[in-house]
């Protein structure tokens, strides 16, 4: 018999203990016309409720195979696992297989795909053994690592959380298919899914109709620098996009990552995208708007002591409150630093 479902909770008993960081992995799943895909969770999550969020969630070894435990240096590194793991969310969550067969996405009858999405989050189907039933292979290698998430000490429930980003193919020869229109959960997780533009995204947020989290509201905007939308120029076509595309890999591949003169003479500026390691840690607040200025350069307490590190030259600044994370921006750090010095003058 299989594992009963897995659980969601990385809570501790003891007020007192440190909750261990549960294993998770997400991914930023770009259209191809560079789209971001978001699900909008429902507002009884235990874990950003009513917030828009990449697909992902815990790890589980009936489907992702070992999961290192908690004390390994491989918890908190890309492994086989959590690709598996960012495969099999996104498609419980949207319908979205990224697995390949004859070097193809595999396109499947939307009823099939429905079907097994359900058997998989219920835990009555291996999902890796399942795809290779079809003659697929999940596409584990088609992700690319970009940063991993520690939650900071003082939550209830913290993760461990590996981030990627995957291209879908630019273009497809039968034209737009069913298999790249995303699909909610039918309310179990999310009530939304949509593919939207990184400045579409940024711009509701600032707006208030749309809530992100610091780390999703931190990679979105690393993505609207160079996923910049269409032209509206009728030539316009995958050439477009695909050069986009090969901006933002080079981004992701430059290293040193820093690009200050300051940023560069920290050591986080040597770790490149793939290996960055953030859990926020709160600066200060600003006296000029009350919004608490978010540092994410350090590992977390998990990796203290190693040569792990985030990203020193960026910081988050966040209102929060009841209803969430609101007016989130991502800053470079020396120029934050200079507006709080100049406004105690």
């Amino acid at each position: 018999m299989p594992p009963q479902k897995r659980a969601a909770s990385s809570s501790s008993r003891d007020g007192d203990e440190v909750p261990v960081p549960r294993p998770s992995s997400s991914v930023l799943l770009l259209s191809p016309t560079n789209e971001v895909l978001l699900l909008h969770r429902v507002e009884s999550s235990s874990t950003f409720a009513s917030a828009h969020v990449f697909p992902g969630g815990n790890l589980d070894p009936f489907h992702d195979g070992e999961v290192p435990a908690p004390d390994a240096p491989a918890r908190h590194q890309d492994g086989p696992a959590y690709r598996l793991g960012a495969v099999r969310e996104c498609f419980e969550e949207t319908g979205i297989l990224l697995a390949r067969r004859g070097g193809a996405l595999m396109d499947l009858p939307v009823e099939q795909r429905d079907e097994m999405r359900k058997k998989i989050h219920a835990n009555e189907v291996s999902f890796g053994a399942w795809v290779r039933s079809l003659g697929g292979v999940p596409d584990t290698a088609g992700l690319i690592p970009f940063t991993r998430w520690i939650t900071p000490v003082g939550v209830p429930k913290r993760f461990t959380t590996q981030m990627y980003v995957y291209l879908l193919p630019l273009s497809r020869p039968t034209g737009p298919s069913e298999m790249l229109v995303p699909t909610p959960d039918n309310g179990v997780e999310h009530t939304a899914a949509l593919f939207a533009p990184p400045q579409t995204v940024l711009r509701r947020a600032a707006e208030h109709s749309m809530t992100l989290f610091p780390p999703q509201h931190y990679l979105v905007h690393l993505l609207a620098r160079f996923l910049t939308g269409g032209t509206g120029a009728l030539e316009e076509g995958p050439l477009h996009y695909a050069a986009q595309r090969a901006k933002l890999l080079s981004f992701l591949r430059r290293v040193p990552t820093a690009e200050t003169e300051e940023g560069r003479w920290n050591a986080t500026s040597g770790i490149s995208w793939a290996d960055k390691v953030m859990c926020p840690r709160r600066m200060l607040t600003r006296a000029s708007d009350g919004r608490v200025v978010l540092g994410l350069e350090k590992p977390g307490p998990e990796l203290e002591g190693t040569r792990r590190g985030g990203d020193w030259e960026r910081v988050a600044l966040v209102r929060f409150g009841k209803g969430g994370p609101r007016d989130v921006e991502i800053r470079r750090r020396v120029d934050v630093m200079e507006e709080e010095r100049a406004s105690k003058l």
